[in-house]
């Protein structure tokens, strides 16, 4: 399975400048390693309208944020098997692909396809909406980093320990065995290997933002 692809932002019509979303911290956060140009393609349209849904999103919550470079969006419309967040640079204009599981209450059959949202505490679900990404700590899981849920679809994530971890069932081996990522409890639950390009471009201060078309 080809992974980390990158996508060029041709389709993405408006820029976190343009909707006056500058970095704060910007120049101190610094740039993420040029894209290789071989790796370049045109973005889905699917990925499009959730870049748009998404940005929109940042500007409800611009307030709440420290940086605005970089977003995180998980489109929960595709099969786990496939990648499915991307980390979306909205100065540089590209688009870096993971595989992300969801939550065993948003799919009780294992489908692989996410039917169900749910903010309700004990649901094992995944929550729909706009999240703060928050502080790091070590768990369970290892190294995690927290989330703020900032809308009503979302705001007891804190309550349900809503976090991005790495798991063993995100790895892409599970797809190669099974077709589809085993299921977390609501969580961002990452490939280990990919954990790591994650938590440093998705830092503290920025938005993750969930949905399906």
């Amino acid at each position: 399975m080809k992974r980390r692809h990158f996508l060029t932002a041709g389709l993405l019509t408006v820029t976190g400048a343009a909707y006056g979303l500058a970095s704060r911290s910007q120049a101190a956060s610094g740039a993420l390693k040029p894209v290789p140009a071989r790796a370049k393609v045109a973005p889905p349209t699917k990925l499009s309208a959730m870049i748009d849904r998404a940005k929109a999103a940042m500007a409800t919550h611009q307030s709440a944020l420290l940086d605005s470079d970089r977003i995180g969006i998980a489109d929960y419309s595709l099969h786990s098997g496939k990648e499915r967040f991307h980390i979306v640079d909205l100065v540089s204009g590209t688009s870096q692909s993971f595989l992300v599981a969801h939550g065993k209450g948003s799919d009780l059959g294992h489908t692989g396809w996410l039917k169900e949202f749910s903010n309700v505490p004990g649901s094992e679900a995944s929550s729909a909406g706009s999240f703060l990404v928050s502080d790091t700590y070590i768990g369970k899981h290892g190294t995690s980093r927290r989330l703020k849920g900032l809308d009503p679809s979302n705001d007891m994530a804190e309550a349900r320990a809503i976090v991005i971890h790495g798991a063993w069932y995100a790895e892409p081996e599970m797809v190669s065995a099974h077709g589809k990522l085993g299921r977390s409890q609501g969580c961002f639950a990452f490939s280990e290997s990919d954990l790591g390009s994650i938590l440093e471009q998705l830092g503290p201060g920025r938005l993750l933002y969930a949905d399906k078309i």
